[in-house]
């Protein structure tokens, strides 16, 4: 199993990459969510799920560790295969979709192209109490915003430091509103401890 891949973007379309490591050239596959993080010419880290069928082993992609994750818990549906669940997350985000299923918005998962009432319910029945447990943060204040899992990573960090996850999350929100959108993991963790 390919858990990463790490290397300099030499070809980059909004439907796949190739990474060039050690002079060679992995294709693979990603969603659109990763696409718009990646700058053509520099190194890239991609977290990879590798899918062999009798006729082709595919490389699959993706930025951050949560959304192969999510990508996981999809295509492990019956009925949702790996470009399904690529269509899934080229069309929300982690937490846009991790919402919907814990919120049981079928409607929200129907409106994906491919994805019909039937495979929306089942998503829903099988993911809901699986992706409960990974939500990390306090459901009616999610923003959905790229820097969202920076926000949860963060407060994974603190609550590891000791700091109780409501008084972690109300830092954090503050910190949010306060400073906006663009702080990295270590910059919010660095404010938070010194707000405490």
């Amino acid at each position: 199993m390919i858990a990463y891949i790490d290397g300099k973007l030499t070809y980059k379309d909004p439907t796949f990459v190739i990474i060039e490591v050690g002079g060679v050239g992995y294709q693979i596959k990603i969603s659109l969510n990763t696409y718009a993080g990646l700058a053509e010419g520099e190194r890239c880290k991609l977290f990879t799920f590798l899918h062999i069928k009798e006729d082709a082993h595919t490389l699959y992609g993706f930025s951050e560790m949560a959304e192969k994750n999510i990508f996981l818990h999809l295509i492990s549906i019956s009925g949702v295969g790996p470009n399904t669940g690529l269509m899934i997350l080229s069309s929300l985000s982690v937490a846009e979709i991790q919402q919907a299923i814990v919120r049981e918005d079928v409607r929200t998962i129907q409106r994906i192209k491919g994805i019909g009432a039937k495979t929306a319910q089942r998503l829903i029945l099988e993911l809901k109490d699986k992706l409960k447990k990974d939500v990390l943060v306090d459901q009616a204040n999610v923003s959905f915003t790229p820097h969202n899992t920076n926000q949860n990573e963060a407060l994974s960090a603190l609550i590891t430091l000791g700091f109780a996850r409501t008084v972690a999350e109300k830092t954090l929100d503050a910190i949010i509103k306060r400073e906006g959108n663009h702080l990295t993991v270590e910059e919010l963790i660095k404010l938070a401890l010194k707000s405490s």
